[in-house]
This record gives structure tokens, C-alpha cells and sequence, in this order.
């Protein structure tokens, strides 16, 4: 914009030396006719300098009334902005008209086609390892914080019953009881894990006591005094159960667990003492300190046995997603039916958003503008329209020097008349 505003002045300063050349020989016709021409000019362009001026800031700073005009209305300039951007330009139905141009489905299908197994394998690997490096304790701990809340906030039997129907009709069962067998199985090599589950297995037998007679209750101390109930013993011989179910894929227990899984999806959504219990045991293990420490533990195995496998290059996690995701896309390049229906829920629920939320458009335009305060406004406009803006003083000297000589030229005509 410098070489503009340069130009413009050059222009102004041209048509005040031509009127310094022409005083001498005003008393020529020519003479005459060319000082009008710069006359004129020098006003016309003096005229569009301040008006142009006036518009940013005070010309030469003097406190002139209607001067600044951006910098004293730039809120009321954000306002308008938005309301006429919000109301009059991006319309609902303008938006809905665009929204409806957009092909999505032939979108999904070039997409779906120029990505291959590579690509998703290795985009897949990428974003993984990237997740496991985020599993640090403080992310682990605000989650189960977070999941903490949510259990105590919403009824966890239907969830749980939900989880276990997806499970098992997508054949992640077993694959959920190795899971849960190898990293049990590892966190009971840490002392800290075993002290965990010791302290929960005293406060179970605690419990148990209380619910008992006087001679139970004597019986048990006995078996507490000779060893036989004894909690280390009772911690080792989980782990060793643990290590031989793992191992053991063939294991009664294990088809006994899947069995057990597959029933509880259905009683946990007929059976309402059922539920009932669930929630009770709900709030009695999240306020478990015990539970808190096992999760922890959890956490933590689930988090190196995550780091483990992707680091293997042959990782089971990776493959497993990849598979998933080619198929997904082998299905959306094939199917043609369901990219129309991804077509249909998309834009179905963009034109929702865009009817809840178009009412804040403007607001939230008008907020942008004022955000950038009357020198960013002044500067903003400067930098887009500031070109024209000159040239529009350039304009001014040159058509006023024209309307100045024609003027001229006609008080000529009439002395000669």
C-alpha cells in the first residue's frame, strides 16, 4: 500500500507544481486553462485525501467532527458485520442448499480408494504408539477419575450388559478373558499388586466373619492362628490359579467364565434384584481405597503390555485394527448403499446443527471483529481495501483537474461569445 499512497502523492504534488508553473501565464487563455486544471486538481485531490484519511484516523490529527470513523464505531461496525453476514449472506437456507451440493458418499468412495492396506497400517501403528506414549499416571489417574464419576453418576448395569452383548457378538470374549488372565497374572508379580489384593481379600474375610455365629467365628480364628487362612497363602495360590488358567486355553474355568459372561448379559437386563446388587456393589468397590490401588496397578500393566506389543513389529494390537479398518474401507468402496445413507446421516446432521446453532453466527462474527480492536480493524481494512482507497485520491486530483479545465473551458467559450 506504501507505493499507492506514494503515488497518489505524486500525483497531488504533480498538479501543485503544474499550478506553480502556470501562475506566471495565467493571464494567457492557456495559461489560464492549465492553472484551472491544477487548481482543480489539487482540490479534488486535497478533498478525497481527507475523506480517505477521515475514514482510519483525524486528518493531521486535528479533532475535526466525523473524523476516525472506524475507530470510534468499530463496535458498532462488529455488530452490523455479524448481523448482516449471519442473517443476510449465510442463511439457513443457504447453508442447507451448499450442504446439499457436497456429494459426501462420492467423497467416501475417491477416499476409500486411494487409501491401501500400507497406508492404514501404517497410519494405524503411527496413532497407536502415539496413544500408548499419552498413558502416563496422570493421564491414567484423571481417567479413572473420570470414569469413577461417571459410574456414580449413571446405573452400570445396563452398560455392562451392553459391553458384554458387543463383546460377545463380535467374538472379543475370549479375547477379553486372556486379556484380563495375562495382565491379572503379571500384576501379581509386583509386590505392590500383591499387598493390594491381600488387603482386599482381608477386608472379603472381615466381612464374612461379621456375617457369622459365635462358633464359625472361633473356628475361622483357629484357622487364622495355625496358618491354614492365611493371607499370603491365599495371595499365592490365586497367582498360581491365575498362571495355570492362562496357560491352560483348554482350561474348564475359562469355559465356565465365557458361559458365566453370556448369562449375565441376559440377567443383568431381566433381573432387577440383580441390578440392583450391581449398583450396591458399585458404590461399595468405588469407595474401596483397595480398588483404587488395583486399578492403578491395572493401569499400569495395561499400559507396558500396550508399549510391548507395538513395539513388536509383528504386533498383534496394530494388525488387529488395520484388519478392521481395510475392511471398513473395502465395504465403503463396495457398498454403495451405505455411503448413501453416510450421505444422508451427514448432512441430516449438519442442517440440525446449523438450525440450533445459526442464531450464534453472528455473534459469534461480531465477537471475531471486536476482537480485533479499533487498530486491528483500521489495519485490517488498510491492508484489504487500502489500494483502492488510494487510487480513489489519485481519481480525485485527476478528475478534478478534468472537471476544473472543462469549467475553464466553458468561461472561454462565453468571453468569445
Amino acid at each position: 500500500m506504501k507505493g499507492q499512497r506514494r503515488l497518489a502523492l505524486g500525483v497531488l504534488l504533480g498538479a501543485g507544481v503544474l499550478a506553480i508553473a502556470a501562475f506566471p501565464v495565467r493571464e494567457t487563455w492557456w495559461g489560464g486553462w492549465i492553472l484551472a486544471i491544477a487548481e482543480a486538481g489539487i482540490v479534488g485531490g486535497l478533498a478525497d485525501w481527507f475523506a480517505v484519511t477521515a475514514i482510519f484516523r483525524r486528518p493531521l490529527g486535528l479533532p475535526i467532527p466525523h473524523t476516525g470513523l472506524i475507530p470510534r464505531n468499530w463496535e458498532l461496525m462488529a455488530e452490523r458485520v455479524g448481523q448482516m453476514v449471519g442473517g443476510r449472506v449465510l442463511t439457513k437456507e443457504y447453508v442447507r442448499d451448499e450442504i446439499a451440493r457436497v456429494d459426501v458418499a462420492d467423497l467416501i468412495a475417491r477416499g476409500a480408494e486411494r487409501v491401501s492396506r500400507a497406508d492404514i497400517e501404517k497410519a494405524t501403528r503411527v496413532i497407536a504408539q502415539w496413544a500408548s506414549e499419552q498413558i502416563t499416571p496422570a493421564t491414567t489417574a484423571e481417567l479413572l477419575g473420570r470414569i469413577r464419576r461417571a459410574l456414580i453418576a449413571e446405573p452400570v448395569a445396563p452398560l455392562l450388559a451392553a459391553a458384554l452383548g458387543v463383546a460377545r457378538r463380535q467374538g472379543w470374549d475370549q479375547r477379553m478373558v486372556d486379556g484380563a488372565l495375562a495382565v491379572l497374572a503379571g500384576a501379581m508379580e509386583r509386590p505392590e499388586f500383591r499387598d493390594a489384593v491381600g488387603d482386599v481379600i482381608d477386608d472379603l474375610i472381615e466381612r464374612y466373619r461379621e456375617r457369622l455365629g459365635i462358633y464359625p467365628r472361633i473356628l475361622m480364628g483357629i484357622a487364622q492362628v495355625v496358618g491354614v487362612l492365611d493371607r499370603e497363602r491365599l495371595v499365592s495360590a490365586l497367582h498360581v490359579g491365575l498362571r495355570e488358567v492362562a496357560k491352560d486355553r483348554d482350561h474348564p474355568l475359562r469355559r465356565q467364565t465365557v458361559e458365566v459372561l453370556a448369562d449375565l448379559e441376559r440377567r443383568l437386563t431381566t433381573d432387577a434384584a440383580l441390578a440392583a446388587r450391581v449398583e450396591a456393589a458399585k458404590a461399595e468397590l468405588l469407595a474401596s481405597p483397595a480398588l483404587a490401588a488395583l486399578l492403578d496397578d491395572a493401569a499400569s500393566a495395561l499400559a507396558r503390555a500396550l508399549r510391548t506389543d507395538l513395539a513388536d513389529p509383528r504386533s498383534e494390537l496394530a494388525t488387529w485394527l488395520a484388519d478392521r479398518l481395510d475392511r471398513a474401507r473395502l465395504t465403503l468402496t463396495a457398498n454403495a448403499a451405505l455411503r448413501r445413507d453416510i450421505d444422508a446421516w451427514v448432512k441430516e446432521q449438519v442442517s440440525t446443527l446449523v438450525e440450533r446453532h445459526h442464531d450464534r453466527l453472528a455473534a459469534f462474527i461480531e465477537n471475531g471483529v471486536r476482537a480485533l480492536g479499533p487498530e486491528g480493524a483500521v489495519r485490517l481494512i488498510e491492508e484489504h481495501a487500502g489500494d483502492d482507497l488510494q487510487y480513489i485520491r489519485v481519481n480525485g486530483t485527476v478528475v478534478g483537474g478534468l472537471a476544473g479545465g472543462a469549467i475553464y473551458g466553458v468561461h472561454l467559450l462565453l468571453r468569445v461569445l
